[in-house]
């Protein structure tokens, strides 16, 4: 009989339910989970396609020590001795955790322990403070505690949502699919994006604001100063519930409207029609994320956007309020028990004497931290320099995620003793490793993550752990025990870590601390296994609840008053003539992080298969940059080449690229290689999206495309770009250097077995090779090469692998590098979920389907995840265009 188990998406922060079913013969599927309150069963297009990720395909089965297999006994002992060694001769702050938002509230919960209050530091951290510290800050300086005040439902019950440095529509799909339902119920809704370049959630939007980088502080600034003379202007909440408005307002008044156009880019009347568009919008709800968070100002910008929700009253109520959307499923978590240096468990305060005193009491420390721990960019500088002496990685992937990337990796290169907790043996950072210890991944973890909203679901395991995998809390639990600490790492079960974690929230706590799930400090391993989602607080004696805060005040600061925040913009433009290219960094639709999970789904690398810079069309025909061609991005911290996408979405003067490629799925593309690691002062986050480069076209003297049936181990390239496909493997080179006899090269390169057959044509006008290497039907390698970037129907060659290429005609059409008569090219593709190309979607147009949802009753595309449904439109308008000249 086939089994259902429900559990949690691990990709972003909305925190989707998921049904996980087995079939008889041992097959995975997933769909999602119709009664999950954070997706209703929706699901995206990453995570309608978990069930393609979870092969064993290069996962860590046993420890290993120095490259070699070991067992779990010695592994520990290692870790154990050489971190107890670190501590003994150098302090505890010698040693240092960098954890991640992939790792359960369990996991996290035993990491800050041992390291809090245990080991007596608190060097851990997370890859979190990547992508929300900013947030994180901006909540406890307005409210006193890191406070999500709403939920999702406000989505549904917004008259104004405002989007600010988030593409909604591909990072977070499955709420952009929940607004955009809510806009179909209410046409009244309006939606306003703002953000520096024009994502495709700007497409949907009422209104787009193309805002200079870094002018969010200017601009809520200005709203600010406007809303205060507005009859918007909530004096009544103001006094009762606030403090500091009159300084925060001193400081917005500081800027007058021709100071907030200089600083934002804006024009007068697009900042007049937003403002206005605000005032008159009595719910509003202002959601922002990485493109607020991930700047040298992010908290600044938190809490100019928290001022306007304040100086409203617009917080706490049914459709209003800010939200802070996390990008990664269990950041919240992690912020719940302490993961971060600067904080506590339970959202208690590291600094604070009292709260310390009483984590001690309850976790029974014999040597609680008595100070912040270093940040994560503070952390690895202290790596570099050597005052850290054993490091400990888990779940994260820092030589791809962190700035300065490259010198991250000397670092970790250069530490004395690393140990790296995964599931991926082949990433860059595991490379690095001493002892490179077995993880469990999606589907074989057990335990809890929290999302945006406040909402604790349980992730359960569904699969056996492969190998000798074993899941993070169990392998720190066991050093702590070689560490001296077993009586307070007795844990056989996550149930049990959660409910000590419960019971901490609890402990106490008389209302005056915001995290409480102290109702589930009893819980047993029946009722954990079966508990449902549900969102915090839950006191003991309380029943589960919607809970919005602040609406009728009761802030976190001692006066139980929010704080209003006196911010100024601070001009952070990091271009300069040698640098005069303005970077901004992001994620794409259908890939996650470092691509170590999402990089095993052929669909989900089938619509942006290799690593991209968009630029605007003027600047790339002032540079002399060709559509398609090879770029190369530099500057004094490292360089990049990657692949041009020309388009007006980028102004002028900048550029964007995306930050999962990785060493193991391009020559040259870790993006963040080239990221300065200037910080926010107060929250510690890197500044992601603004850093000056040079840009020019990469000098190649021949390009190529291949598809082939088994991955290359040799790739002797100045340009490759690997994605795996349905039957094998797809290949974009550059070659700076003559290839030489094509067809041995061909058979090195992807190790050829010598009784392949090998056909040929040869171009000497274009000077363009085409080569097909086939064994019986079954074709192993079709290599094209040209001056320039090949031109090839690239998804119709992905497509013949696995075919039956048994026939000339069949064979000839390799040489051809494109379809026969008869066959259809269905062109770039689309819509991941389905596997729909543009040129599918425009025969569907052809035949007179001229709407979005006619092209998705003809060809599925846009009906599952909705994120492909923007392009969709841009190809059916660009056909009535085409058809009106």
């Amino acid at each position: 009989m086939p089994t259902e188990t429900k559990t949690t998406c691990p990709y972003c922060g909305v925190g989707c339910g998921v049904i996980a079913k087995i079939d008889d013969n041992g097959s995975v599927s997933v769909r999602g989970d119709p009664d999950h309150p954070a997706n209703f069963g929706r699901l995206c297009s990453k995570g309608s396609a978990l069930a393609e990720t979870i092969d064993l395909d290069g996962r860590v089965l046993y420890p290993k020590i120095a490259g070699e297999r070991a067992d779990w006994d010695e592994a520990l002992d290692l870790v154990a001795a050489r971190f107890s060694q670190a501590i003994a001769e150098h302090g505890p702050d010698s040693v240092a955790f960098y954890v991640s938002g992939q790792c359960l509230t369990e996991d996290y919960y035993v990491a800050n322990k041992l390291m809090k209050g245990f080991i007596g530091s608190a060097n851990i951290d997370t890859n979190s403070r990547l992508c929300m510290a900013s947030s994180v800050a901006g909540h406890r300086r307005a409210f006193g505690s890191d406070t999500v005040p709403g939920t999702y439902e406000d989505l549904d019950q917004a008259d104004l949502i405002v989007l600010v440095g988030s593409n909604l529509a591909w990072c977070h799909p499955v709420l952009n699919q929940r607004i955009h339902a809510a806009r179909q119920s209410r046409p009244n809704l309006k939606i306003v994006t703002i953000d520096p370049r024009r994502s495709v959630s700007a497409d949907t939007a009422d209104m787009h604001l193309m805002i200079r980088s870094d002018g969010d502080v200017a601009l809520f600034n200005g709203l600010l100063a406007h809303l205060s003379t507005s009859p918007a202007f909530n004096r009544a909440y103001v006094a009762a519930h606030t403090t500091g408005f009159q300084g925060a307002l001193a400081a917005a008044q500081g800027l007058t409207v021709l100071d907030v156009v200089q600083e934002t880019g804006l024009t007068v009347g697009e900042l007049l029609a937003f403002y206005r568009l605000f005032e008159t919008s009595e719910r509003v709800v202002t959601c922002y994320s990485q493109g607020v968070n991930q700047s040298s100002t992010g908290t600044d910008k938190v809490n100019a956007i928290i001022n306007c929700h304040l100086a409203t009253g617009r917080i706490g109520r049914p459709g209003m309020g800010p939200f802070s959307l996390t990008g990664q499923p269990n950041a919240m978590g992690g912020r719940e028990v302490g993961g971060l240096a600067n904080m506590l468990a339970a959202h208690m305060d590291i600094e604070d004497e009292a709260a310390r005193d009483r984590v001690g009491r309850f976790w029974r420390a014999p040597a609680m931290a008595a100070k912040p721990g270093l940040k994560a960019v503070d952390m690895f500088e202290a790596v570099a320099d050597g005052r850290i002496k054993a490091l400990w990685i888990m779940a994260t992937n820092p030589v791809v995620s962190m700035p300065d990337a490259d010198r991250v990796r000397k670092a970790i290169r250069d530490c004395p003793f690393v140990v790296v907790s995964d599931i991926e043996e082949n990433t860059d950072t595991a490379a690095l490793a001493h002892v490179l210890l077995p993880a469990t991944g999606w589907g074989e973890k057990d335990g809890t993550v929290t999302n945006s909203e406040r909402r604790i679901s349980r992730q359960r395991a569904f699969l056996p752990a492969p190998g000798e995998a074993m899941p993070d809390w169990w392998q720190m639990a066991e050093v702590a025990r070689r560490m001296g600490f077993s009586e307070a790492f007795r844990y056989d079960r996550p149930a049990e870590i959660f409910a000590e974690h419960a019971a901490l929230s609890g402990f106490e706590n008389n209302g005056d601390r915001d995290f409480d799930i102290g109702a589930k400090a009893d819980i047993g391993p029946d009722a954990f296994d079966a508990m449902p989602p549900f969102q915090w607080p839950h006191q003991r004696g309380t029943l589960e609840g919607t809970t919005r805060f602040f609406a009728e005040g009761g802030f976190y600061t001692p006066d139980r008053k929010a704080r209003f925040i006196a911010v100024r913009p601070q001009r952070d433009d990091r271009t300069s003539i040698e640098a005069p290219f303005l970077l901004n960094t992001g994620r794409i639709r259908d890939q996650w992080h470092t691509m170590t999970r999402t990089g095993k789904s052929a669909r989900l690398s089938s619509h942006l298969a290799e690593p991209f810079v968009e630029i605007n069309p003027d600047d790339a025909s002032d540079l002399g940059i060709a559509k398609a061609g090879l770029v190369t991005l530099d500057n004094a911290f490292g360089s990049v080449t990657l692949r041009a996408l020309i388009t007006e979405r980028q102004p002028k003067g900048s550029v964007f690229a995306p930050m999962h490629w990785s060493g193991q799925n391009a020559a040259n593309a870790r993006v963040d290689a080239l990221m300065a690691p200037r910080i926010d002062p107060i929250s510690g986050q890197p500044a992601l999206k603004n850093v000056g480069v040079r840009m020019g076209p990469a000098k190649m003297i021949s390009h190529g495309f291949a598809v082939a049936a088994v991955r290359p181990e040799r790739l002797d390239a100045a340009y490759w770009a690997a994605a795996k496909t349905e039957n094998g493997w797809r290949v974009e080179f550059g070659f700076d250097t003559s290839i030489g006899d094509i067809e041995a090269w061909c058979r090195h390169t992807f190790s050829l077995p010598d009784r392949s057959d090998h056909l040929a044509y040869t171009d000497n006008q274009s000077r363009q090779q085409r080569h097909g290497f086939f064994e019986g039907d079954r074709l192993l390698l079709a290599f094209y090469v040209a001056p320039e970037p090949v031109s090839v129907s690239r998804d119709w060659a992905v497509g013949q692998l696995g075919l039956s290429l048994a026939t000339p005609a069949a064979r000839l059409a390799i040489l051809a590098s494109r379809p026969g008569a008869g066959q259809l090219d269905p062109g770039a593709t689309v819509c991941s979920c389905f596997g729909i190309g543009v040129n599918q979607i425009a025969a569907a147009v052809t035949a007179g389907d001229c709407t979005v949802e006619a092209v998705g009753i003809r060809t599925n595309a846009g009906t599952n995840c909705g994120s492909c449904r923007t392009e969709i439109r841009g190809i059916i308008d660009a056909f009535h265009q085409q058809a009106a000249e």
